[in-house]
């Protein structure tokens, strides 16, 4: 099944895991900053939230991954299976 070109646009336009936590590190010095009207401070805080939600999906896929990688059987023997690619 193939993906939509909105899909792929979609995924092609999120930063990546490393950007979105230099972004989330100058989100939060802006706000540390406390010099920042309210409304400003608002926008930041929620595009920090949704920044660190979608790099906690990231690193939980990560997570899944590697225990896929490194699972062994009751013998002791690893298992091998095909992972799925993005």
């Amino acid at each position: 099944m193939s993906e939509s070109g909105e899909t792929k646009k979609k995924k092609s336009a999120e930063p990546s895991f490393e950007q979105s936590v230099a972004r989330l590190g100058e989100i939060v010095e802006q706000l540390e900053g406390g010099d920042l009207p309210l409304e400003k401070s608002l926008q930041l805080f929620e595009e920090g939230i949704k920044l660190a939600r979608v790099s906690k999906a990231r690193l939980d896929a990560a997570e899944k991954r590697v225990e896929e990688l490194l699972a062994i059987d009751e013998d002791g023997n690893p298992i091998v299976r095909e992972l799925e690619t993005e």
